[in-house]
């Protein structure tokens, strides 16, 4: 494709491919398009002249347009918008609203004789004190009912510029809160799309792994214990308890059967389902998310709450304040000023936009928060529990050792584990495929269905025998499998530190394998930044062995941890630190977490969780660096703290102004103004970030 460059700086490019080169749609391809580029920082593009600004590293300059060269006119990429596309049109959006109001005012203003402009100030007020009154036959004496009035007052006095200015200023910060809105909610909606790359498809009676951009409506899926449904679709065989928290809000499993409708975002709890596919809607978990965000009062900040309601409290005394000046001295100026002058529009405005501020500033540094009230969780807690397998330890653990029994070999042991574990989504279990894959040992599925006991091991049917795998309280506690004082012995001293994955078969043991899981570089780091921010409980819980769990403790400094405790076992221990007042965060990734993640007073899981960590988790992060838990904590703090400092600039300034206003000093049109600029203020203000670079 031919183009013109029209700016050509190190690091900037602004380039003409022509009138009409592309449509919006193949925009957004070719921003997609280049920001799978290296190099690449940021692109946009212009339909209308077929306009492309693109910012880059400076190495990568012929890269970039060797590649816009290689476009076909006639094969143009097509996406829908990105999330800086759609923060830039919003952004161009806000600015021409602002623009066309102020421009629309000072045109009136200069144009107009006084009768018409006092015509259409008064029809502009109709919308005003139509809400108002509203607000008033409802029983509810709010922030409607104290504009409605002020405007009403002011038009009832002659008084036509305060009216428009009270307009003017409450028009400006309804579009800047819109735009604050719609932006947390654009980054929320690209934050949340946390995707399943891949489904097991049945094929001529086999699962056959697959990616879900080469699934079909009518094609058979499994979804097992812990994974994401990916699809809308019916199930057609199995049973699984399936958690739809994501659609309708409620926590309680339901149980899903033959004939029965299953949808995208919801998660296996427990079983497994064949789905016949009817339609794939990426978006449906994202908006079901979003949509409860919005909507749910229940996620919340309570801070944000007792400000709504302590805004609304305030109105009916600004009212009888209003009244008992005017009774006092008959002065409709002073009494006016009141009017004017509200803390409720600030307090609300201000709270809002810094919680959602605030879930938007987390977004951009890779943690995705699913409401307000979990930032002051995490802002309050003083007590921080870790799962130990996938997040104080690397989420890619490793085959340490493989330990052989009876006849059977290394390659066996491997290989057999292998085709089982990969049907379930655990760090160790990627780790035990990866270790097959890379000893290039090939599997065909010869076992029976098989079944995922949480927190325990795997069960099915291989090669005519029981076949089970995982921990030493499932395989040999549980299921009754011999284990000879030698083998232990052996296991003992191979598998020292390590945490240790057992196979049986039958009741035999066939072997066990060593997996190291080191803890991650930055753990140490953050377990003493989180000491020193003020948290004074720490404790790790793991299933792991004493000897494991014990080994990681210590390198990691941390005095209090239980080892080989079960999944209920968890949430029983976090229910106890709630039950003495202790307000405490859970930090996990596993299937097996998710009951003390749904108890703990705000939970967190990681970037490679398991679905349903991630689901029933209040905190995301979405990058695999632990350091974003200390980030989160800044956040959360900075964000309580800039809204009591708001409560404190929002009654010291109102104040003074109902002060000046009764001594005459100041007008009520002035009052209005300088009120009214002092909340858009602290309403820009509290967009700003809450991290210091």
């Amino acid at each position: 494709m031919n183009y013109k460059i029209l700016y050509d700086k190190p690091g900037r490019l602004r380039l003409r491919l022509g009138q009409a080169a592309f449509t919006r749609e193949e925009g957004y391809g070719i921003e997609k398009l280049l920001y799978g580029l290296e190099g690449v920082l940021s692109v946009s593009t212009t339909p209308i002249n077929g306009g492309l600004l693109i910012t880059y590293e400076e190495e990568n300059r012929e890269n970039i347009l060797n590649v816009i060269e290689g476009l076909s006119k006639t094969s143009l990429p097509v996406a829908a918008p990105g999330e800086l596309s759609i923060d830039r049109e919003l952004y161009e959006t806000f600015a021409k609203k602002v623009v066309d109001i102020l421009a629309k005012n000072i045109v009136i203003k200069n144009l107009f004789p006084n009768p018409i402009r006092n015509m259409m100030t008064i029809y502009r007020s109709i919308k005003y004190l139509r809400n108002g009154m509203n607000s008033l036959s409802s029983g509810a004496i709010n922030v409607d009912v104290l504009d409605a009035t002020a405007i009403g007052v002011s038009i009832g006095q002659g008084n036509y510029s305060t009216a428009n200015s009270i307009m003017l200023l409450l028009s400006i910060a309804a579009m800047l809160e819109d735009y604050t809105t719609k932006k947390v909610k654009n980054a929320l909606i690209h934050s949340l799309a946390i995707k399943t790359d891949k489904v097991w498809r049945m094929e001529d009676d086999t699962e056959v792994s697959r990616q879900l951009s080469e699934i079909r409506a009518g094609d058979i899926i499994v979804v097992r214990t812990g994974s994401i449904i990916p699809v809308d679709g019916i199930v057609i065989s199995g049973e699984a308890l399936v958690n739809e928290s994501s659609l309708t809000g409620e926590s309680t499993a339901v149980m899903k059967s033959s004939s029965a409708t299953v949808y995208a975002g919801s998660v296996v709890e427990e079983g497994s389902i064949n789905i016949e596919v009817k339609a794939i809607d990426g978006d449906t978990h994202v908006h079901k998310i979003v949509e409860l965000i919005e909507q749910s009062e229940d996620i919340k900040a309570q801070v944000q709450s007792r400000a709504e309601k302590l805004a609304d409290s305030i109105v009916p005394y600004s009212f009888l304040a209003s009244i008992g000046i005017f009774m006092v001295t008959g002065n409709v100026s002073k009494a006016l000023s009141i009017l004017m002058v509200d803390y409720s529009c600030a307090i609300k405005l201000s709270t809002h936009i810094s919680v959602i501020s605030a879930m938007h500033e987390a977004s951009s540094n890779n943690i995705m928060v699913k409401g307000g009230k979990y930032l002051e969780a995490f802002a309050e807690a003083d007590t921080i529990v870790f799962d130990k397998t996938g997040t104080l330890t690397t989420a890619t653990p490793k085959v340490a050792q493989i330990i052989p029994f009876r006849d059977y070999t290394e390659e066996y042991v491997l290989r057999t584990a292998a085709c089982i574990e990969e049907h379930f989504p655990h760090s160790v279990a990627r780790a035990i495929v990866k270790k097959a894959e890379e000893e290039d040992l090939h599997h065909n599925e010869e076992h029976a269905e098989v079944e995922y006991v949480v927190a325990h091991g795997i069960a099915t049917r291989l090669e005519g025998k029981h076949t089970i795998i995982g921990s030493y309280h499932f395989v040999v506690e549980d299921e009754g499998v011999k284990i000879t004082k030698k083998q232990k012995e052996i296991i003992q001293n191979t598998c020292k530190g390590y945490s240790i994955i057992y196979l049986a078969k039958g009741k035999t043991l066939a072997g066990a394998i060593c997996i190291e899981d080191p803890p991650r570089e930055e753990a140490k780091d953050v377990i003493n930044s989180l000491r020193k921010l003020g948290v004074d409980n720490i404790l790790m819980l793991t299933g792991d062995s004493e000897n494991a769990a014990e080994a990681v403790a210590k390198e990691l400094g941390i005095t209090d941890y239980r080892s080989e405790v079960l999944p209920v076992e968890k949430s029983i221990i976090i229910q106890e630190y709630k039950d003495k007042g202790h307000r405490v965060i859970m930090i996990g990734d596993g299937v097996n977490d998710s009951p003390a993640l749904s108890i703990s007073d705000a939970s967190v899981s990681m970037k490679d969780s398991s679905d349903i960590a991630r689901e029933v988790s209040d905190v995301v992060l979405l990058s695999n660096d632990l350091k974003k838990i200390i980030t989160l904590r800044h956040i959360s703090r900075g964000l309580i703290y800039k809204i009591n400092r708001n409560y404190q600039l929002i009654v010291g300034f109102n104040s003074t102004l109902i002060l000046l206003g009764l001594l005459g000093a100041i007008t009520p049109t002035t009052s209005a103004l300088l009120h009214n600029l002092s909340t858009m203020f602290l309403g820009v203000n509290s967009m700003k970030p809450l991290l210091k670079k």
